[in-house]
């Protein structure tokens, strides 16, 4: 969140809106039908009903103000937008006012398998679906609250939440396990891997376990940690996070199931 990006933010004009070109809607509207047609058997439906919720469609890059009205009408959750890489106290204090910080610029045509940064779609189509449900929603706000109680010496390891849960995590649904973070639901080799199962390790949901587990961003996850319930994250975040931490810190993090990244 905090090297330089490749990309320049998009800026609203005088009525909020921001000026996507046909290029950037047809970018959308083919990022879009992908990953809607694969998710159908691959999200939970609380994600794909998110999705109507907020009115989503492929013809149009979506507005903010309107991803903002809708998240307001159903949650009381909101957005703004930022640039695409921000300090994480910045993202934790828009997190613990129920504000999800959203890049406003949407990736270029020869970054359209896969980009690094987080990008509008990413950021509406991956976070903002979710944000319609209740629980979920008291969870990310929780989650930015206990950042920013707990300071900068547990960002580390309380990112590690973050990651598992938000950006990747799984639910048991009766339907089977069904993906609802935005990195899988907005990449489509992730949704694969994912839900394909066969090169990967599902792990239920332990706090503890969580924060001893190492990541790299730039891979196909090794790890995936599963719930039962939205409900359960609520639970999850009313623990001793601190004291959580502590403990991840003295028992150490177990070892990566990955390569270390080439310097």
């Amino acid at each position: 969140m905090t090297k330089e990006s490749t990309y320049t933010a998009k800026l609203p004009g005088p009525d909020g809106l921001y000026d996507y070109t046909p290029e950037e809607d047809a970018i959308w509207g083919e990022l879009y039908e992908r990953q809607m047609k694969l998710l159908a058997n691959m999200a939970c439906r609380e994600y794909l009903d998110g999705v109507k919720t907020l009115g989503l469609r492929p013809d149009k890059v979506p507005q903010l103000l309107d991803v903002n009205r809708r998240l307001n009408e159903t949650t009381g959750f909101g957005v703004e937008g930022v640039p695409a890489l921000i300090p994480p106290s910045q993202f934790y204090e828009l997190l613990s006012q129920g504000k999800f910080p959203l890049a406003t610029f949407l990736r270029r045509r020869e970054h359209i398998d896969y980009i690094e940064e987080p990008d509008l779609f990413h950021e509406v189509f991956g976070h903002c679906p979710l944000l319609t449900n209740q629980s979920y929603a008291n969870f990310v706000r929780r989650f930015g609250e206990t950042a920013v109680h707990l300071g900068k010496g547990y960002s580390w390891h309380l990112f590690r939440i973050f990651w598992f849960t938000v950006e990747f995590g799984l639910i048991n649904t009766p339907e089977g396990r069904r993906c609802y973070g935005a990195g899988i639901v907005s990449s489509p080799s992730e949704a694969k891997a994912a839900m394909a199962g066969t090169a990967c390790e599902f792990r239920p949901f332990d706090l503890l376990s969580v924060l001893r587990t190492p990541y790299r961003i730039d891979i196909v996850q090794p790890i995936y940690y599963v719930i039962d319930s939205f409900a359960d994250l609520e639970a999850i975040i009313d623990q001793d996070i601190g004291g959580m931490i502590e403990k991840a810190k003295s028992l150490g993090d177990f070892a990566p199931t990955f390569e270390a990244k080439a310097s």
